[in-house]
């Protein structure tokens, strides 16, 4: 097994922090009024129940909590950029993510958002490590955090139970192609002849075409795993842990078996936490990292499928790294120095 070095100064993987909501939704509380019982949605999705914030939580407050976690975990460094990836920002204008960086004391640096939907973790990596690449920054902070829960419409059997709210973030910073955590290449990829299989109308609740999805996910998430590990001299015996996007435990199941990856080396968080949009890798990672799942040394594996169509994917040796666990009602750093 080789790895290619792609990049004369690669991102490396320093930090890692989460905010999760308190509030947790039980199936029956989600289905009850739609007929769906608790047995049903695990058996259809994989997922017992999920947590979700309560209305005087924006998606700016779940950033903030997981970007402040994160600078912990890799020593609170000073970060050049903050990039947000959200499919529910705080407002069409402006962006999220200056908000989060000066709530977060990080006042001046570059700071914008990016729209991807389940996939904008992985986009936001590859704009972090084109910043790193090209010497614009040393550090970056990118935050992946969604709250689709206002965005769903509780009457509406196949989205209803699918989604919980949450937030992850990473710090990456310069670094050598050898190390632990060094990102490998990133491949990228959109269709947007199929953008009206998952939208969200302006002014609406979210709407869906379940089948269609489905087939859609399985597709590009075995396509782009491949690439991804070719790319980065993998075979699929290389890979000691996958972590797809946390959409649906059947879409991960057949993933795992069309890319001859055992399912004792995928990691999923669906189970408890739903689907957490954009912050369902990182989410993963951290807690998969908590529990002993992923451990140091670990060829590991991303891979995201979501709304636009999009889809992306990269790899990494687990680096030596303490998770912290952040909350959306972290104080305001600004606030703080004040």
């Amino acid at each position: 097994m080789t790895r290619r070095s792609h990049l004369a100064v690669p991102a490396v993987l320093c930090g890692l922090g989460t905010a999760l909501p308190d509030r947790t939704v039980s199936n029956q509380q989600v289905g009850g009024h739609l007929g769906l019982s608790a047995d049903w949605i695990t058996q259809r999705t994989g997922i017992s129940s999920r947590l979700r914030c309560g209305s005087g939580t924006s998606t700016s407050d779940l950033a903030v909590g997981a970007g402040a976690a994160a600078l912990e975990s890799s020593g609170d460094q000073p970060v050049e950029a903050v990039i947000v990836a959200t499919a529910t920002p705080d407002h069409l204008m402006p962006a999220t993510a200056p908000t989060v960086a000066a709530r977060l004391g990080l006042r001046g640096v570059a700071a914008f958002d990016v729209a991807a939907a389940c996939t904008g973790l992985l986009y936001a990596l590859q704009v972090a490590q084109g910043f790193i690449c090209t010497g614009s920054a040393q550090r970056v902070l990118v935050i992946a955090a969604d709250r689709l829960s206002h965005m769903t419409n509780p009457d509406d059997a196949a989205t209803a139970p699918l989604f919980g709210d949450g937030a992850a973030a990473v710090v990456l910073r310069s670094g050598g192609a050898d190390e632990p955590g060094a990102l490998g290449p990133i491949v990228l990829g959109a269709d947007g002849q199929h953008a009206d299989a998952l939208v969200i109308p302006h002014g609406q609740f979210m709407r869906m075409r379940g089948g269609e999805v489905f087939q859609h996910a399985i597709t590009r998430l075995v396509q782009v795993s491949e690439q991804a590990a070719s790319a980065a001299g993998w075979s699929p015996r290389d890979i000691d842990r996958l972590v797809p996007h946390q959409a649906n435990a059947r879409i991960t199941a057949a993933v795992a078996q069309r890319l001859g990856v055992a399912r004792h080396r995928v990691l999923e968080s669906i189970g408890e936490l739903g689907n957490t949009s954009v912050a369902s890798i990182p989410i993963t990672l951290a807690r998969s990292a908590a529990d002993g799942a992923l451990r140091e040394g670990h060829r590991v594996l991303l891979s995201a499928f979501g709304a636009g169509l999009t889809w992306g994917a990269t790899t990494l040796v687990w680096p030596r790294l303490e998770c912290v666990a952040g909350h959306p009602n972290t104080p305001d750093r600004l606030e703080a120095a004040r």
